[in-house]
């Protein structure tokens, strides 16, 4: 699970109309990016997307998605666009992803965005996976739709259809440039890819069949995976397959890509370590869940932080009663979790190896502040050696293990002994030195 801030964004489209999108940014740093382009008259708002697209920036994939000219909140007049100005809408998309950020790795498009996706992958330069989610073959399947009106089509030159419950217009030149994308055409496209290409559809899509899928399947080159979405409708409608989709696409991106930040960086903290960032104070941050791919909340970041460990991200955070969002475990859970970690692998390790039957250990863990008189070591408060004043206070740690397995009270007893013996609990007790140092770099 990341938090990711959602920016609203503007930029020129192909024939110079300002397009509407959205900048769905995990916080810390990206894996990569990516440009999601939507369903044929539905708009980058749509379920779908949304979160389709904040599941990816979940998983630390910077994502864009925009309304297409004459849609959503983009300028311009649908009945003067076509599958061609899509496509450069498209590109237009990369190209200001690419100033604003990186170029997009990663190509998404649901449905004829799908189709627009296997166009435009040529000229979008950086480009090194696709996807399309129940996507047709080649564009002309949308024109089909509209063959009952040719005829006033050529009478009038332009004529109201009805797309899914809504009004639009649409001009003949519209169908004259669909069917110049033929079928050998798109096939040429697709087989000349020359990237991995991943395939989502349902066997139920009733807007377009999956033999799309399977013609797609079949004329491009590995790497090429499909995956099937069986009992999802064509706009996933169901957040659960939409979710499904985010989470499959995410691990399919780290499996074809190399995983690297914007500045070049693998996965992880600085030198192999850790690293913690706190976010910008006060702006507002999306909470999202991959399992999910719904927006839980929106919050204010107050204490939040961004913990990269390796290739593991996470958050940490003050609960509400410090002034906090408790959107994650605090400092001190975080010390707490280290010292249980290490606690329960030492004692299987040390069981391993003396093939003792140990076969489960849970560690509770809690910290508090104690008059020193009170403590039973207190002198481990006391700086410096000397004896702590009356009044004073000292930090105590209390562990308490639950040992399970066949073992007798003489194993039960060394494995409390070894406890003591574990990487971390050594740390705590040895007042290690900490050195802090500015990076001269910033």
């Amino acid at each position: 699970m990341r938090a990711l801030r959602s920016e609203r964004l503007e930029f020129e489209g192909a024939d110079g109309k300002v397009l509407a999108a959205r900048l769905e940014v995990p916080i810390g740093p990206s894996a990569g990016t990516a440009v999601f382009a939507h369903c044929f008259t539905c708009g980058k708002d749509i379920a779908a997307a949304t979160r389709i697209s904040r599941g990816l920036a979940a998983e630390g994939i910077t994502v864009l998605r925009f309304d297409f000219t004459g849609l959503g909140n983009s300028e311009g007049d649908f009945a003067n666009t076509d599958f061609t100005s899509n496509v450069d809408d498209l590109v237009a998309a990369a190209r200001h992803l690419a100033g604003i950020h990186t170029p997009p790795a990663l190509l998404v498009g649901h449905s004829l965005g799908g189709s627009a996706v296997l166009a435009a992958a040529h000229r979008i330069p950086g480009v090194r996976a696709v996807c399309t989610i129940g996507s047709p073959v080649e564009p002309d399947h949308v024109g089909r739709l509209f063959r009952h009106v040719e005829g006033d089509l050529q009478a009038k030159g332009e004529v109201a259809v009805d797309i899914a419950g809504r009004s639009f217009r649409i001009k003949q030149d519209f169908l004259d440039d669909i069917a110049e994308h033929s079928d050998e055409t798109a096939a040429e496209r697709i087989r000349d890819l020359g990237v991995p290409l991943l395939i989502f559809h349902s066997p139920e899509d009733a807007v377009v069949s999956i033999d799309h899928a399977a013609r797609i399947y079949r004329r491009a080159r590995h790497p090429k995976s499909f995956v099937s979405l069986a009992g999802a409708d064509h706009l996933l409608t169901d957040p659960a397959d939409a979710a499904w989709v985010a989470d499959m696409l995410a691990a399919w991106v780290r499996r074809v890509l190399p995983i690297e930040s914007e500045h070049g960086e693998k996965h992880g903290g600085a030198h192999g370590g850790v690293t913690v960032q706190s976010l910008p104070s006060g702006e507002w941050y999306v909470q999202a869940e991959s399992q999910s791919a719904q927006v839980r909340s929106r919050v204010r970041a107050q204490f939040l932080q961004e913990v990269t460990a390796g290739r593991h991200r996470f958050l940490a955070d003050e609960p509400e009663s410090f002034g906090g969002d408790d959107r994650g475990p605090t400092p001190y859970d975080l010390l707490l979790a280290g010292l249980g970690a290490c606690t329960s692998m030492t004692l299987h390790m040390y069981a391993r190896r003396k093939k003792w039957p140990l076969e489960r250990v849970a560690v509770d863990l809690s910290h508090e502040r104690v008059h020193a008189k009170d403590c039973e070591d207190c002198e481990r408060g006391a700086e410096n050696g000397a004896e702590p004043e009356n009044g004073a206070k000292v930090e105590r740690i209390t562990r308490r293990l639950r040992i399970e397995g066949p073992l007798d009270a003489d194993q039960r007893a060394r494995l409390l002994e070894i406890a003591d013996r574990c990487p971390v609990h050594r740390t705590l007790e040895g007042v290690p030195e900490i050195v802090t140092e500015l990076d001269s770099g910033h």
